[in-house]
């Protein structure tokens, strides 16, 4: 069980975790990977004043943790985060990965094979990105849909053998299935099933998709609040209520997926965009699960236990 927790600056005990939002994004912006100090040029302080507005934000409710899971070919810029926290005092938890099989396929010839790509997760676990001195602190894996192909078989597998050889855990991308599958092939790896969280679970309300998962021994991302084009957050709430009420509070982590500067991307908290930012959940979501009898002690258990209790590696008890 780790005792210490990799963020941008530095490690942090469990308890400094405080409230937590597992998925946010600092910086997207779609290219090639290990790109993390690649100059941001004369708009860096720009970027950085949007970024810090956020921060300033969230910081109003109390959060004290965000873990941004930015592969390197989405956009990481570990330098970028590292100053941020360093000036705002957040902690920020960055990731290891790849976010696009075809990025995967490309760095798999260029480094030698899977075992290869590996030792490059490896390595940004426990020595640092690159040069930045940065450690990431979990690592990121994606599945498309209707299937998963062969080459995301083969990184998840190559993630899962990261996560096995460094004790770090694990964050899924998903189309709101197939997360069945992938706790298969990560398990089947090696990785504890309480050392994952299934993201982006709130896409899909099928109760029994999700039950099977918790049972299982995973926790759920309930981290797109807000994203509300293909489906309103009061939907998302009435599955997490209901998950809630069968008594998996001790199995939920939410977020927004929010992005604070993506470049090329939609203006977030404005237009059709408008609740698609970072204090959504406290704003909005609160209240809604308020009224739907959720407790203040269930809140806070998704908000700061379940982080606490993913980081160290406790497992949780099992729920029939």
């Amino acid at each position: 069980m780790s005792t210490a927790i990799n963020t941008v600056t530095g490690t942090i005990t469990p308890d400094e975790l405080g409230r937590t939002l597992m998925h946010e994004h600092v910086y997207v912006e779609y290219g090639g990977a290990f790109n993390d100090t690649r100059d941001l040029g004369p708009r860096r302080n720009d970027i950085m004043a949007i970024c810090a507005d956020s921060v300033d934000q969230i910081k109003a409710y109390d959060v004290r943790t965000v873990v941004d899971p930015t592969p390197t070919d989405l956009g990481r810029r570990a330098p970028l985060m590292a100053d941020l926290a360093a000036k705002t005092g957040l902690n920020i938890i960055c990731c290891t990965g790849l976010y696009s099989v075809g990025t995967y396929l490309q760095v798999r010839e260029q480094v030698g094979g899977p075992e290869a790509v590996a030792d490059i997760f490896i390595q940004e676990l426990t020595e640092g990105i690159g040069q930045t001195g940065v450690k990431a602190g979990i690592i990121k894996v994606v599945t498309g849909a209707p299937a998963i192909s062969d080459a995301e078989r083969e990184l998840l597998q190559v993630s899962a053998k990261a996560s096995v050889a460094s004790g770090a855990p694990i964050i899924t991308h998903t189309e709101g299935i197939l997360g069945q599958e992938q706790q298969d092939i990560l398990h089947a790896a090696g990785v504890p099933l309480h050392n994952i969280i299934v993201g982006h679970s709130c896409i899909s309300t099928n109760f029994n998709y999700h039950m099977h998962m918790i049972r299982a021994g995973s926790y759920l991302g309930f981290d797109r609040f807000g994203m509300e084009g293909g489906m309103p957050d009061e939907v998302r709430v009435h599955s997490l209520i209901k998950l809630l009420e069968a008594g998996c509070a001790e199995r939920m982590m939410v977020s927004h997926d929010s992005v604070w500067y993506w470049v090329g991307g939609p203006s977030l908290g404005s237009g059709g965009y408008q609740n698609w930012k970072p204090t959504n959940f406290f704003e909005r979501i609160i209240p809604m699960l308020q009224y739907g009898g959720v407790t203040d002690e269930q809140i806070e258990t998704m908000l700061v236990d379940n982080p606490r209790r993913f980081f160290t590696g406790e497992e949780p008890e099992a729920i029939s």
